[in-house]
């Protein structure tokens, strides 16, 4: 008896499915706990910039910095697409990624197996052919590319799209799962979030306690900035309970007297990435926490977003940031640096020359 279509169908999809759940079950042994998952990095780790330069691994690709024709050569040579990473020499974070996942046997096997990694600088002058034929010099297509910390990752898939961006630096789990992810195929399936909840199966949903502080403002958390502007900017600190990296926020980057000082003349709001709690955003809709994370495209705690008086979206930190870091991004805010430089990156290349020159 031959199967109907929707036998087909189904059976096709429910392969997809388990195949799916498989890969991630795979992540699950690949990875020692998923709540010490973030514990690859120092609580202490400096984050000030490094005082020797930092070289790309020699297995990236050598490139004549035409990306249409980089994704052709690594899908002819059997690769799912290309990783564009951006990054700079005294980068700490881009020194963690490097070390700390890059510097695995196991990681740079599957990243060597199924992409070509292109190195580009933030701050660089050379020229990029982008896919649309455009030339530009590095530091203009990351900055078309929003590459607002270093390192950030594009990954590229065969249709020439991207799958995934990662901004920031994610320990050693989180970065296996971002490769299976867009090797897999899984970025034309569900949002990476949803793919790594998945891989996150022993772990409680229930609310739990969160990290308290006095600079949060208790309920109901009424954001609406569409119809009058705030005095403030408003800093809205997505976490959830059981988070070694929450709990690294809250005794570290947080507890610097800087950045308190200036979150102090801001609007502070905590929530729980998984809780049904009522929230109005800043764009004056009704809606809960869990479901804002989950438009927002939030896969990652902490995340902190930062908005101004209007309700825009200034700048966000959703992956590790310690103490330099913060406290630069909150200065950034708190100053109105977005308000005279078009991204986060001039602005701290303008702050850096003017500490050099004495002037800061």
């Amino acid at each position: 008896m031959e199967p109907s279509g929707l036998m087909t169908i189904a059976g096709i999809a429910c392969r997809s499915v388990v195949a799916g759940l498989l890969s991630v079950l795979l992540l699950l042994l690949a990875s020692p706990s998923l709540h010490a998952r973030g514990a690859e990095l120092d609580p202490n780790f400096d984050d000030r910039p490094l005082e020797e330069p930092l070289e790309e691994p020699s297995w990236f690709k050598l490139s004549f910095l035409d990306l249409q024709d980089d994704l052709d050569e690594a899908i002819a040579a059997g690769r799912r697409g290309i990783v564009i990473y951006f990054g700079q020499k005294y980068c700490p974070y881009c020194k963690a990624l490097i070390e700390n996942n890059w510097g695995r046997p196991d990681i740079v096997a599957y990243t060597r197996q199924h992409f070509d990694v292109v190195g580009l600088n933030v701050r660089g002058n050379r020229l990029v052919t982008d896919f649309d034929g455009r030339v530009l010099s590095e530091k203009e297509y990351a900055a078309k590319m929003g590459a607002t910390f270093t390192p950030t990752l594009l990954f590229i898939d065969d249709r020439a799209q991207i799958a995934l961006k990662l901004v920031g630096y994610y320990a050693p789990y989180e970065f296996r799962a971002a490769l299976e992810y867009v090797a897999g195929g899984h970025h034309r399936q569900e949002p990476f979030r949803d793919y790594l909840a998945r891989a996150d199966m022993g772990r409680l949903r229930e609310e739990g306690e969160l990290n308290g502080d006095p600079l949060f403002e208790p309920p109901p958390y009424s954001l609406d900035r569409s119809r009058f502007a705030a005095q403030q900017p408003l800093v809205v600190v997505f976490e959830q309970s059981d988070c070694w990296a929450c709990d690294v926020l809250h005794a570290g980057p947080l507890a610097d007297t800087t950045t308190r000082a200036l979150l102090e003349g801001m609007q502070v709001v905590q929530l729980d990435i998984w809780a049904e709690t009522p929230v109005i955003t800043p764009a004056g809709k009704r809606t809960t926490a869990r479901r804002w994370a989950e438009q927002l495209g939030l896969f990652y705690t902490p995340t902190l977003i930062f908005y101004d008086p209007h309700g825009r979206e200034v700048i966000r930190v959703d992956s590790v940031a310690f103490a330099n870091r913060l406290r630069n991004v909150v200065r950034y805010v708190a100053e109105g640096g977005y308000l005279h430089y078009p991204s986060f990156q001039e602005w701290r290349a303008a702050l850096m020359s003017r500490l050099r020159e004495g002037r800061e």
